[in-house]
């Protein structure tokens, strides 16, 4: 009968049980943790998926008919009688508002007579607390300087932007000429808060779901959406195809 080959070890069959207790306890702990964790991870795709539902569910429809026609009491630059009116829903406060400004701007020098720009007041004031008052101080620009008042002071919002707070809104205006107390207590009364509600109102109303959303007005009544702030040449491809 051959001799059974002695271990290298002495297993402690004694003191082992303590040793068993710990594998036990640390096996126990990770199950735990990896059970924690799907759930976790499971309840988070939930969670987002549900919010994600809950967006879709919030954004509007577009319905760009709902859009109110453009008069004379609308911010135009342009001829209200030009083959596309656009009719852009802005926040002064918002950076790709910012970077769309240029490109209308290109717009209207690009194409003269042949197209408008109209600005309307979009003030996202959930995650932009200037844009509500921008707005109406540039409304009060409006009252107290005409037209190219307006669009001179809204030149300047976007090129000052975000820096501009506030309370330097008055300031900015004397720049282009106007008294920076009369502006001061025009903004003040809240006089113009009313009309840039409005004006957000109708852009909800016709589905307008962010800024900038720019509404293309054609002579024969057609409407078309540049949606964001799309470069010049996507912009004019759209305008372009309008203008056959």
């Amino acid at each position: 009968m051959p001799k059974r080959k002695k271990l290298p070890f002495k297993f402690d069959f004694k003191n082992s049980s303590g040793l068993l207790v710990i594998l036990l306890i640390v096996l126990s702990f990770f199950t735990g943790y990896l059970f924690f964790k799907v759930q976790n991870l499971q309840n988070g795709n939930l969670a987002q998926g549900t919010q994600q539902q809950q967006q879709q569910a919030a954004a509007p429809e577009l319905d760009l008919d709902k859009i109110p026609k453009v008069t004379k009491s609308d911010h135009i630059r342009g001829s209200i009688d030009a083959d596309l009116v656009l009719v852009e829903y802005s926040d002064y406060e918002c950076p790709f508002c910012k970077s769309f400004h240029p490109t209308m701007k290109q717009v209207i020098e690009e194409y003269g007579d042949s197209v408008a720009w109209v600005y309307r007041h979009y003030p996202l004031k959930e995650i932009h607390p200037k844009a509500q008052k921008s707005a109406e101080a540039a409304e009060c620009v409006a009252e107290l300087g005409g037209n190219d008042a307006f669009w001179k002071f809204t030149d300047l919002m976007f090129e000052r932007m975000p820096d501009i707070e506030i309370s330097q809104l008055a300031a900015l205006a004397s720049e282009i000429g106007l008294n920076s107390n009369s502006v001061q207590e025009c903004l003040d009364s809240n006089k113009f808060a009313d009309k840039v509600d409005q004006s957000l109102k109708t852009g909800q109303e016709g589905g307008i779901n962010g800024t900038p959303g720019t509404v293309i007005i054609t002579k024969d009544g057609k409407r078309d959406l540049i949606g964001g702030a799309l470069p010049f040449d996507q912009v004019k491809l759209q305008l372009d195809n309008l203008l056959k």
